[in-house]
């Protein structure tokens, strides 16, 4: 009777599996054409990439028999090599452009592809991607149900089959003439199989973790950190109109857009000294940093032997002065504007970091943009090369209080920006050596060429 049981469960876990991928289906169809079409093909089904637009595809091969499409899609040089009409049409417009092999897909998995790719043509644009690739920016969280499903069903294998071991084990002790050992559920649950079955599940949801995490490790869409300075993007770009480069001037030159040193800083705020509210405390912390006496005009000799207590004295007495003196404020007045004291408390907080415990020193800012070490990206590249504008990116900057990180930094948003984005030939010289394209696009053959075509998509251009 338990034998049956047994054999009850393994029949449902074999057809519950089976199920999963019985009939076609748009979501696995849509995880089908990513890992296999993608890449040749484009996603909104309507432009040519690599290869076709795969919209209306169904039309067009209605006039032969429905295998014949699946043939042409599992190997589609056999199918020219018979002889056949449509798929000797397409060599002719596609050639040498060879289409990749794919002889594992099942008929329904060929149908859940046909299924995702009349949704995607079909779709009304999407007016909320953003800028620069069109990758869904919210995260969603949870485990997919299917993951959850084969969990349960793979569990109920195990159990199984180790009761089938089990009374397998006691039917050949039957036959030695030894007593049956009649295992209870918890000896079955404890038992070595259980045990390394247990081990085997955990191993796996680890070893997933960890490549999850590691694909995400330093992105974090709208991560918005407290820096040691409230520095306005907005009142400096965007106002102020002062262009990115001109303190990220490294981003134009170099792998890295790096933090303006307080050089650069100083170079407006010699004569900048103060600002409104709180802004008078914020420049004083770049002076304290750098070692500059506002009083005086004049970077301070031997800053670095400076005690913290001249150091006090001297831009306690800059804020009075400049500040709260001038705006007849002596202590914490109603709308919480602070005193000398308080401001100087602020400022000591700020700049006493933990790399070196003393005020003088480098201001040490939060990154907000990083990527892991297994992903090249060049900043001189995309900026002097490619001409890309820092917003692409960064997002409207020039509108930020705080800057934060707009996009996702992801894998795919960055490949559908190469798909997308056009190649800018024009008074580039670093794009002469295209000659092909630059024929193509002056006789009227192409109307763009995007960062695809010049091998954007290539795996060690990023991962060498």
């Amino acid at each position: 009777m338990l034998l049956k049981r047994i054999c009850w469960v393994i029949t449902f876990a074999f057809a519950a599996t089976i199920s999963l991928h019985a009939a076609p289906n748009v979501e696995e169809g849509k995880n089908l054409f990513i890992a296999n079409c993608a890449s040749c093909h484009n996603k909104n089904m309507k432009d040519n990439l690599t290869g076709p637009a795969l919209g209306g595809m169904e039309e067009r091969w209605s006039a032969y028999p429905r295998k014949d499409l699946y043939a042409w899609i599992r190997n589609s040089q056999a199918l020219i090599a018979t002889g056949h009409p449509y798929a000797n049409e397409l060599w002719g417009k596609w050639k040498p452009v060879l289409m990749n092999n794919f002889p594992g897909l099942t008929d329904d998995q060929i149908e859940g592809i046909i299924l995702y790719v009349n949704q995607e043509y079909t779709k009304k644009p999407d007016t909320g991607a953003v800028a620069g690739g069109t990758e869904t920016t919210k995260k969603t969280g949870g485990t997919p149900w299917l993951f959850v499903s084969l969990a349960v069903i793979l569990g109920l294998l195990a159990f199984a089959l180790m009761r089938i071991i089990n009374n397998l084990a006691n039917i050949t002790r039957v036959q030695a003439g030894q007593t049956p050992i009649n295992k209870t559920l918890a000896q079955t649950l404890t038992s070595k199989g259980a045990v390394a079955f247990l081990v085997f599940a955990l191993t796996l949801i680890f070893g997933y973790k960890t490549v999850d995490n590691a694909t995400n490790m330093g992105r974090q869409q709208s991560y918005e950190p407290d820096q040691p300075i409230a520095f306005s993007h907005k009142l400096h770009a965007g106002t102020n109109k002062i262009d990115c480069q001109y303190c990220h001037d490294s981003a134009r030159r170099s792998k890295h857009s790096s933090i303006p040193g307080t050089n650069t800083c100083m170079n407006c705020h010699a004569a900048v000294k103060k600002g409104s509210k709180s802004g008078t405390s914020e420049i004083t912390k770049i002076y304290a940093s750098i070692g500059f006496d506002p009083l005086q005009n004049k970077y301070i000799p031997d800053y670095e032997y400076w005690s913290e207590k001249q150091i006090e004295d001297l831009y306690k007495k800059w804020i009075g002065q400049e500040y709260m003196a001038s705006n007849s404020l002596t202590t914490l007045d109603e709308n919480g504007r602070m005193t000398v004291e308080n401001q100087w408390e602020g400022i000591v907080k700020a700049l006493k970091n933990d790399s070196n415990g003393k005020i003088q020193g480098p201001i040490e800012w939060v990154r907000i943009h990083n990527l892991p070490d297994h992903a090249y990206f060049n900043h001189a590249q995309h900026v002097a090369v490619g001409q890309v504008a820092c917003q692409k990116c960064h997002g409207p900057v020039e509108e930020m209080e705080v800057v934060y990180q707009y996009s996702t930094l992801g894998m795919g948003w960055c490949i559908n920006c190469h798909r997308e984005t056009e190649v800018k030939f024009k008074d580039n010289a670093y794009y002469d050596q295209y000659e092909r394209y630059h024929n193509e696009l002056k006789e009227g053959k192409r109307e763009k060429v995007t960062v695809e075509d010049i091998g954007g998509l290539e795996c060690q251009k990023c991962h060498y």
